[in-house]
């Protein structure tokens, strides 16, 4: 288990909020109360990127959304198995890499990465396992030959009798199909869909997968499923056999013929893999909930296995009422909106809203992660700068104010404002979450400008100290929050990425925090110079640094500093 995974305070027992988490659940369409299957323990499995282009703001959406319900089961107290697959082989990215020029392993390792880029410079904590189909394709095999063995699956033979590498779900063979997104079927060769419920409705309207490449509603990416060979419409291919132009080395030999992977098949045999016959929840996009999850529920369950207790879906991003879509031509690129904001803006922009809501990406949805930054950087600096002030005032020397990481990381949902943890309970209402925050940062800035204030005449000196003793409490409860959110911005990648420019408005966080120590060591010797009546130094070093563009503010509780 890497340090991720292990829960914020070891040391200590589950919070007791646990009880209270209530999570929604796409097969049933209700919230109810979240109770793993082993106590204690949470395993889920995410469906991460097929890789054949460059990650874009749709696809990074769903990983942040899963990364504040992972954060938050970890302050919960959960240990917490996170599984992330790479799809590192399909026709688009073959298709693709032939059309460059390309090796197709070559394209998929190459925009891997640069997914992996895109989750580090935003916050994404790195998976416990991050699976490549390649890597599972002996695991495929053996789940096929338990879906055929189980009666559900069938092997196209050619005139001879001869295996020719297609494998087909007989979707015709198992009743449930469709339990999990409710679409009604009928069958027979020539079916068609039913009325869909409501929910499988407004997905229909919204379109099929983000990077569909076809008119096919059950198999919008697989060309093998329009095959003539299929008995129903609604088979999908469990293995297909080569295309003439596919290369050898993407052509593994199996009991049913030459061939590779169909498109659902990868996930079941690795959710398998890591974490058994059945765990608490599978997440993804909202366009991957039919047809991949709807067959990749059947053909988990028809190979003898439980599949996951809880189906969790992320809403689409939106441009103008439009999914973002490489097909509508509004994807927007990583790299290039991250050329004009910084990464913790972007985060906050995606992570902002509950993640079954649809995000509308838009100027105003930057400016409003913007301000947002504004607002929660100019607190937290000023409550530091406060605090390492009433320190130097006791004739503590060291120390810029902070609480320390691991204090951050230490606090317990149980100690967090109550409405903070009502609203991550009610199946991560992020935006309620939010609305906690800035209220506590709303209540830090009011003792903020108490102690500015300085004590009232004739209060006892315990009073300052107990209200410094409350802004310091008030600051690490919004940091900890922030850190559910991953938008803590003293922590990582915010605190040391100077290139992202992340942790401090119109600069990096590296570059800030060391013109904060170098200025601190100034009004250090300052402060002493004048402690010890040595006015024309205090008064050397206060010009020297507002000769620099620098101003100091003196307060009871010391003195601060600001660009001038």
């Amino acid at each position: 288990m890497t340090d991720a995974e292990k829960p914020l305070d070891s040391n200590s027992l589950q919070a007791h909020a646990a009880a209270e988490l209530r999570l929604y659940d796409t097969a049933s369409h209700a919230v109810s109360r979240f109770v793993p299957i082993v106590a204690g323990k949470v395993g889920i499995y995410v469906c991460g990127a097929t890789v054949q282009s460059s990650p874009h703001i749709g696809h990074i959406r769903a990983a942040v959304a899963f990364d504040i319900v992972r954060r938050w089961l970890l302050r919960l107290g959960y240990q917490v198995t996170f599984v992330r697959n790479v799809t590192d082989i399909d026709d688009k990215i073959l298709d693709k890499a032939a059309a460059a020029g390309q090796q197709w392993w070559e394209r998929a390792y190459f925009y891997e990465r640069e997914f992996t880029q895109a989750y580090d410079a935003l916050g994404v904590l790195p998976p416990t396992y991050e699976p490549r189909a390649t890597g599972h394709v002996s695991d495929m095999v053996e789940l096929i030959g338990r879906i055929i063995d189980n009666g559900h699956g069938y092997v196209v033979r050619d005139e001879q009798g001869e295996p020719t590498g297609n494998v087909y779900f007989d979707v015709a063979s198992w009743p449930q199909y469709g339990e999990l997104t409710h679409q009604k079927q009928s069958g027979g060769a020539n079916s068609v869909a039913g009325a869909p419920d409501e929910a499988a409705a407004v997905a229909d309207r919204m379109g099929p997968s983000v990077d569909a490449a076809g008119d096919d509603k059950y198999n919008p990416v697989d060309p093998a499923d329009a095959s003539p060979d299929k008995h129903d419409v609604r088979d999908f291919a469990l293995w297909k056999a080569p295309k003439p132009s596919d290369p050898q080395t993407a052509r593994w030999s199996t009991p049913f013929g030459t061939g590779r992977p169909g498109w659902h098949i990868e996930c079941s045999a690795m959710s398998h893999r890591y974490l058994g016959r059945m765990f608490d929840i599978h997440g993804g996009g909202l366009d991957l909930r039919f047809p991949h999850h709807e067959n990749e529920m059947a053909q988990t369950k028809a190979a003898g296995w439980n599949s996951a207790a809880r189906w969790m879906h992320s809403a689409w991003v939106t441009a103008k009422g439009e999914k973002m879509s490489k097909s509508l031509g509004n994807g927007l690129s990583v790299p290039a909106v991250l050329a004009q904001d910084s990464p913790w803006v972007v985060r906050y922009a995606l992570g902002s809203v509950q993640y079954r809501s649809m995000l509308e990406w838009s100027d105003q949805t930057l400016a409003e992660a913007r301000s947002a930054f504004e607002r929660i950087s100019n607190f937290i600096e000023r409550a530091g700068a406060a605090l390492a002030g009433a320190a130097l005032a006791h004739g503590a020397l060291t120390g810029n104010g902070q609480p320390s990481r691991a204090e951050v990381t230490a606090v317990s949902a149980d100690d967090l404002p109550a409405d903070f943890v009502t609203a991550m309970n009610d199946d991560i209402n992020v935006s309620g979450a939010v609305a906690a925050i800035f209220t506590a940062i709303r209540s830090g800035n009011t003792l903020l400008a108490s102690l500015a204030a300085g004590p009232a005449k004739g209060a006892a000196t315990g009073s300052a100290t107990a209200e410094t003793e409350k802004l310091r409490a008030a600051l690490l409860s919004v940091r900890a929050m922030l850190d559910t959110l991953g938008l803590d911005p003293l922590a990582e990648p915010w605190a040391s990425d100077a290139g992202n420019g992340s942790a401090a408005a119109g600069a990096g966080a590296s570059e800030h925090n060391a013109l904060d120590t170098l200025i601190t060591e100034q009004l250090d010797a300052r402060a002493q110079a004048r402690k010890a009546k040595d006015f024309a130094k205090a008064d050397a070093i206060r010009d020297a640094l507002n000769a620099a563009g620098i101003t100091i503010e003196d307060a009871p509780q010391g003195s601060t500093w600001s660009l001038a």
